[in-house]
């Protein structure tokens, strides 16, 4: 078996050391993917909400407008 050179060995740990960073980049990645969904789910929840409260405000303020008439 032949000897590895200096710069195969080099080589060899820049090419470990890009893989290694390529996956902790792809595992962040898919981390802040799904917080995305769910971000995005709460807001639509929220959004909803706030909806509904609007609906029952003003039927609120139109029930208090004929209490006042």
């Amino acid at each position: 078996m032949a000897k590895k050179t200096g710069l195969t060995r080099v080589a060899e740990k820049v090419g470990k050391a890009v893989g290694t960073a390529d996956r902790r980049a792809h595992e962040t990645v898919k981390k802040v993917q799904h917080a995305s969904k769910v971000a995005k789910s709460e807001l639509t929840d929220i959004a909803k909400e706030v909806e509904s409260l609007k609906k029952r405000l003003q039927k609120a303020t139109t029930r208090m407008q004929k209490a006042l008439r």
